[in-house]
């Protein structure tokens, strides 16, 4: 993968903007598939309603004149034709699939803001040096699947599609027999060959809306480090046992929860530090807990950071060591994903041409684009949600912010697909 400094629009490419109506008809007319009470949606990977929600976005696509093709993981991949067919595609997109209580725009901005660029491009008859492809990844969210970013794992070769076939859901049924029953086992998979990938979102976060910013250009990724932490101490009688003579694993446990939150206030204001998840045995009213499992997940933008932030958890937890025994073991790392300066730039001028200033936030979740930065240039934009709620039935955004958004993208792809001079 190469970077390089991507040429700026004529006055005429750079006036063209698509048709922010059009855009939030489309989101909420995905919406209805797996429409939930609270205004939210339930549209798992790989069931009926998925079926129907790619069914939709594939005919959108069809009818402005796309090629749609299906790979062996069930990823979607639909493409408008360059004037150099020999180039390799510029991409963007995201994935359609919700978590159970799942919002309207969580991934769905991201697909559908892809289609409304190319809509536009279409509205004015204009033709990209280099083709443009517009894809759904399979699985993202990892609700009903895992590994979770299924579809763009597989893709970028994080993980085998053999393996990825195989996994199973609750009620025991494979991600290669759900594939071919919705009718989405497509064929073999090709070689990444991407000239730059783009992928637009909301935040799922408050900071955006905190600053009063529209645009976030995405710098990179987090870092992740996930543990699993064991205390052990002694069960013993809450009356008769003295406070100086316990071996109290839930009071080293609550040590441990204020650890995790002074190391990463202490590594920047990039770092974070969570304890989500708790167990407490034998969780009596009248006994001194013996046994405690926790999670800890630390995150930060640079390795060197994250692997500080592990050294501190370690050296805390050892030093209260003394009267419980602590076994820290981690389970999870991603390291940290930056993304390719060009096309970040590319995305912070292309908000300033539409006179909006881009403020550069990086991701504390995970995207596809984490997986696809590893194969080709890429690079993220960030739109505010209501509250910074995501994952949520109530998660909202507002029209102009995802028209903003989606102005940006169109910019920023053009910029990376060569368009020539004279044509709007």
């Amino acid at each position: 993968m190469t970077s390089c400094v991507l040429p700026r629009l004529s006055d005429s490419l750079a006036g063209l903007r698509i048709d922010g109506a059009r855009l939030w008809d489309s989101l909420m007319r995905l919406a209805r598939i797996g429409a939930t009470e609270k205004g939210g949606v339930c549209r798992l990977a790989l069931t009926d309603l998925d079926r129907q929600g790619r069914d939709l976005v594939c005919a959108w696509a069809r009818d402005i004149g796309c090629t749609v093709r299906i790979d062996a993981i069930g990823n979607i991949f639909m493409r408008r034709a360059g004037r150099r067919e020999d180039l390799p595609p510029v991409m963007t997109g995201s994935h359609i699939d919700t978590q159970p209580t799942g919002g309207k725009f969580d991934g769905n901005y991201g697909v559908l803001a892809g289609i409304e660029v190319l809509r536009t491009l279409q509205d004015h008859g204009l033709v990209t040096e280099a083709p443009l492809e517009v894809v759904v990844w399979t699985n993202e969210e990892g609700s009903r699947f895992v590994p979770v970013m299924m579809g763009s794992g597989v893709y970028a070769g994080a993980f085998t599609l053999e393996h990825a076939l195989s996994q199973r859901d609750h009620a025991g049924i494979r991600v290669g027999d759900a594939l071919a029953e919705i009718g989405y086992a497509g064929h073999a998979m090709q070689t990444p060959h991407v000239r730059a990938y783009f992928e637009a979102h909301i935040e799922q976060g408050p900071i955006l809306e905190a600053r009063q910013a529209v645009i976030g250009s995405v710098t990179g990724a987090l870092g992740q480090r996930w543990y699993d932490v064991t205390i052990t101490g002694m069960e013993a009688h809450a009356g008769p046992t003295p406070m100086d003579l316990r071996q109290d694993a839930l009071l080293a446990g609550a040590e441990i929860i204020r650890l995790v939150n002074r190391v990463a206030l202490e590594h920047g204001a990039d770092s974070r530090g969570t304890v989500g998840w708790i167990e407490n045995r034998p969780n009596s009213r009248n006994v001194i807990p013996g046994t405690v499992r926790l999670s800890a997940d630390l995150r930060a933008a640079d390795d060197a950071t994250l692997a500080s932030m592990d050294r501190a958890l370690r050296a805390g937890c050892a030093a209260l060591s003394a009267k419980v025994r602590i076994a820290v073991e981690q389970v999870v790392y991603f390291p940290p994903q930056p993304f390719d300066p060009a096309l970040v730039e590319a995305v912070r001028e292309s908000a300033g041409q539409l006179g909006l200033q881009a403020l550069d936030i990086v991701s504390g979740a995970g995207h596809d684009a984490v997986y696809m930065a590893a194969v080709a240039p890429t690079a993220m934009l960030f739109v505010p949600c209501k509250d910074g709620i995501s994952h949520n039935e109530i998660e909202d955004a507002r029209p102009e912010h995802l028209e903003a958004g989606c102005n940006v993208l169109l910019q920023a792809m053009l910029r990376a697909a060569g368009a020539p001079e004279g044509q709007a």
